[in-house]
């Protein structure tokens, strides 16, 4: 049977709490108790959602943040990109995606607080973990410990950024936005390599940064021993497990950075989170930790334009979060959150103000914590950490479902608002339309890279250079040339290398004789090829490739990558060529020249496609309409295998197609393009394919939401928040389970593929009609739907013309196409 419907004052009690909650805010005194936040005097509780002003564009961030203020995100965190603003010593940079003060101003605009942590190491699966590469060449620099090298550019760029936010007002104590700001970043982690040195760094870093006297304070995540007042806070999945707590009894408990899935790397299968997961671990940390901050880390991940990312991280970005890689509302992760969101908003002030107890619901896998205010006010959190088992448990002589591994949010220690396990709101599938495509050979032209011999390179020395310190990050790739006299009474070789690099390609004579690459869990890897060698001297050319530097680790600056031994096989005789006269070209001609620019594509001379015999080492050029619309715009990649994309002169990141994950699929077959990165007509795409793809199978889609779904049945909980969303598009039908759908900006429900009001089987996914079915479960869908942009289907036996199969359980299974 449907459940009661009482206790109406309750409801429009709860509704008069949750508008005061999502009211705008402004900056005023931040401090802090062992609570939470103290903004103006009043204790917060506030969710948070990281989105990275550099992996967006500035035409994107308002849109990104309007659509997390409306999942109810209360804060935007971000790191600060230090590599960005300081290519070089003193010359900074605060243009286009890099205008931090402009991001910080529309999260303002918007309403929002703000969280900014500076750092300055970040690792954030960003190249170098955020360092600038010319910090490696600072004589006698160690990264991260108590290092006055490296302490006095820590300190300049720290200071830089506060100065800079302090000018123009932004933080809280000014009027403006942030509240909260971190000094380094997960330390603990490498702490143990520095010893004693490590320690006392730990010391200067929180004094150097509360020195500043920004007036909020600082946080340290990953660090139990956070020096005071600088509030230690927890990263990872399970906080509500494992945080050991706030140091001090008069800090709060601050969860920085909440995983909402595991970040992608080349050659890995995507490893989703779901958001059950999520929900209960955050509701677990309110509870038990008096936790009162949560940051989802991301909240929308974005790209990875460029040869920004690290080590192996693919371009898309954490696109598995609650906004997609194109910023796009992910579903049901958004909406789930955001319920959740509401829930505990609406019994916050009984979590801030009251006394916790903790108490056992029967057995050790099912307790209740419960919060109660000198009022009279309560909330309870009831909780089973049975992953196998639904259960009921007592509380208070009335009896509740809890499905295995879940919290039920009591807002009032009696009705249930809220189970992290019962999605009721909708899920929607993405999809990308093909509409131009590349297939045509008269559509592209192309350029081979030269391959250089010894003779050709000007920088020269007696042994194989480090990769890294030999680039400084100027490029991904570094040519390691020889020259080799074979006796010709040889007869077939085999060239032996091995490289810390994360590629490498051979070329004998400018002729290509074998590739390898590693990967995130090999460090180095070898590439053994059987060669012939002509008689006489032999130009041997080795390209070796970086997709990415490392970003974390103890001793960053003395990481090596690149070729660590050469050696050549012939007639049962061993030759090392490791300490060997070698040649070195940074970079292809192709990045000197830039000719995936208008003006530096006409410096070289271009072939039709086809014309080279060899697919390695080929540029592809062609031009593009940009599509109609305003939908995100994709390039689908799946005919390539190894390389690097530019439209109109902008990198829109590396690609690596051949690296096939365990399940035999590509990592990322579609890349993002800005619709900011576009002209009308004639738009300019180059790819430089390292390896030996086509490009006559690109296309480019458009990215869009065709597709939403809804499926409820009688042990769902009403909607936290319908009236909030839906008071102005809908009659009054009382507090029940209800599908609850809404298109995509610009779009109406134009079509209803599925409606069953009785027991439909099957899920969003994948339904038919079952056993029980109301006839008219369509009919009574396109008159509530059809046509509108969004709807609200309550599961009510009244819409439905009576009760189809009287004495069982009822369900709403709606899909419906958005155009």
């Amino acid at each position: 049977m449907l459940r009661d419907m009482g206790c109406w004052w309750w409801w429009w009690w709860w509704f008069a709490v949750l508008s005061a909650a999502v009211a705008s805010v402004c900056g005023g005194e931040v401090t802090y108790d062992g609570r939470s936040l103290i903004i103006n005097g009043q204790r917060k509780i506030l969710f948070s959602g990281s989105i990275h002003y550099p992996r967006s564009t500035p035409e994107m961030w308002p849109s990104l943040i309007s659509q997390a203020k409306q999942g109810g995100i209360d804060v935007i965190e971000t790191y600060v990109f230090w590599n960005q603003h300081e290519p070089k010593p003193g010359q900074y940079d605060f243009s286009g995606r890099r205008d931090i003060v402009r991001f910080i101003r529309e999260v303002q605009a918007q309403g929002l607080y703000a969280c900014l942590r500076i750092g300055p190491f970040i690792q954030a699966e960003w190249n170098y973990g955020g360092f600038p590469f010319w910090l490696h060449d600072v004589p006698g620099i160690v990264y991260r410990t108590d290092n006055e090298p490296f302490k006095f550019y820590m300190r300049n760029f720290t200071t830089k950024i506060v100065e800079i936010m302090k000018s123009e007002n932004l933080y809280a104590s000014q009027g403006g936005p942030i509240i909260l700001q971190q000094i380094e970043n997960e330390y603990k982690t490498v702490e143990a390599n520095f010893g004693e040195d490590g320690k006392r760094y730990v010391l200067w870093a929180a004094n150097m940064a509360v020195g500043l006297e920004t007036g909020v304070p600082w946080v340290m995540c990953k660090q139990d021993d956070a020096p005071d007042p600088v509030i230690n806070s927890c990263n990872g999945r399970l906080c509500g497990e494992t945080f050991a707590g706030p140091n001090s009894p008069n800090k709060p408990a601050i969860w920085t950075e909440n995983w909402t899935s595991s970040y992608p790397l080349f050659g890995e299968d995507a490893r989703p989170r779901p958001v059950e997961d999520i929900a209960f671990h955050v509701a677990l940390f309110v509870a038990k930790m008096n936790g009162s901050f949560i940051n989802y880390y991301m909240y929308h991940g974005g790209t990875n334009f460029g040869r920004t990312a690290s080590a192996y991280v693919q371009t898309a970005y954490y696109d598995e979060a609650p906004l997609d890689e194109y910023g796009l509302i992910q579903q049901p992760t958004w909406g789930h959150l955001k319920e959740l969101h509401a829930a505990v908003k609406l019994c916050s002030e009984t979590l801030l103000q009251g006394a916790q107890s903790n108490l056992s619901l029967g057995t050790k896998l099912q307790e209740a914590y419960v919060f109660r205010g000198q009022s009279g006010k309560c909330a309870a959190f009831l909780v089973n950490n049975d992953s196998r088992t639904d259960v009921t448990v007592v509380f208070q002589n009335t009896s509740y479902e809890l499905p295995r591994k879940s919290i039920s949010i009591l807002a009032d220690c009696k009705n249930e608002a809220f189970n992290t396990a019962k999605i009721s709101t909708q899920q929607n599938t993405r999809s990308i339309q093909t509409v131009t495509k590349f297939n045509s050979t008269e559509q592209w032209e192309e350029y081979k890279e030269s391959i250089p011999n010894f003779d050709d390179t000007s920088s020269r020395a007696n042994t194989l250079l480090e990769h890294m310190n030999t680039t400084k990050d100027a490029s991904d790739y570094l040519w390691y040339t020889f020259r080799y006299n074979n006796d010709p009474s040889n007869g077939q070789s085999v060239l032996s290398t091995n490289s810390r690099a994360h590629a490498l390609h051979a070329f004998v004579n400018g002729r290509h004789t074998g590739s390898q690459h590693g990967s995130s869990s090999n460090l180095s890897f070898s590439l053994d090829n059987t060669v012939s060698f002509r008689a006489g001297i032999n130009n041997v050319s080795l390209l070796s490739v970086m997709v990415g530097l490392p970003d974390s680790g103890g001793y960053l600056e003395r990481r090596v990558a690149g070729l660590r031994r050469v050696r050549i096989q012939s007639n049962g005789s061993l030759k090392d060529f490791t300490n060997n006269p070698w040649g070195y070209q940074v970079g292809l001609l192709g990045e000197k020249l830039q000719i995936y620019t208008d003006v530096g594509s006409q410096k070289v001379q271009w072939s039709k496609f086809g014309s080279s015999t060899s697919g390695l080492l080929t540029w592809y050029k062609t031009v593009f309409d940009a599509p109609a619309g305003n939908e995100p715009v994709a390039l689908n990649l799946v005919s390539m295998r190894k390389g690097e994309v530019w439209v109109n002169g902008q990198s829109i990141g590396r690609y690596w197609v051949s690296f096939l994950t365990p399940s035999g699929k590509p990592s990322q077959i579609w890349y993002h393009i800005p619709r900011s990165f576009l002209k009308p007509t004639g738009n300019l795409l180059v790819l430089l394919e390292e390896e030996t793809g086509q490009p006559v199978g690109i296309s480019i889609g458009k990215v869009s939401i065709p597709k939403i779904c809804g499926h409820v049945s009688e042990s769902h909980l009403p909607p936290v928040i319908s009236r909030v969303i839906y008071k102005k598009h809908e009659n009054h039908h009382g507090r029940r389970p209800k599908v609850q759908l809404r298109c995509p900006s610009n779009r109406n429900i134009s079509r209803i593929l599925f409606a069953s009001f009785g027991t439909p089987s099957g899920d969003c996914q994948s339904y038919a009609v079952g056993s029980c079915h109301s006839s008219n479960s369509r009919s009574n869908v396109e008159k509530a739907c059809l046509g509108k942009g969004m709807c609200s289907v309550p599961l009510s036996y009244k819409r439905f013309g009576g009760d189809p199969c009287p004495g069982t359980p009822k369900a709403l299974l709606v899909d419906v196409q958005c155009t």
